[in-house]
């Protein structure tokens, strides 16, 4: 099951009020996604984020098509509360506003994975 890392580039020497904005997110109405065609495309297993310095970066584990991740997380309200509430702390404002905007941000403030270690492929449970 694949994980994503998002990134965001915020004002450093905020840490403690960017972990207050976080510490209250209001989880998502369901961890099912669904594609273009309203069917199922996965769903999500969990998020993390982590903040240091100038550096805030949102882990998801995730089961799917990675696409329609942001188109659900885009509908959220809670998902749209914390953009509000972080968007004074960000160093470049971002246009997240609707489906669009929101899912280009995910798709460009992407990591590129470079290793993706699990117990499903380590040699010993082969």
């Amino acid at each position: 099951m694949p994980y994503a890392a998002i990134t965001y580039r915020v004002k450093p020497g905020h840490e403690d009020e960017i972990a207050e904005i976080f510490a209250g997110f209001q989880r998502v109405d369901t961890p099912v996604f669904t594609g273009d065609d309203g069917a199922a495309a996965g769903r999500l297993l969990g998020t993390a984020v982590f903040v240091k310095d100038d550096v805030l970066v949102r882990v998801i584990h995730y089961e799917g098509e990675f696409a329609a991740i942001a188109r659900h997380m885009a509908g959220q309200r809670g998902v749209h509360l914390i953009e509000e509430r972080l968007a004074p702390y960000l160093q470049e404002q971002r246009d997240t506003g609707d489906e669009a905007g929101f899912s280009r941000y995910f798709r460009d403030a992407m990591m590129r994975c470079v290793s993706h270690l699990s117990v499903q492929t380590h040699p010993a449970e082969r």
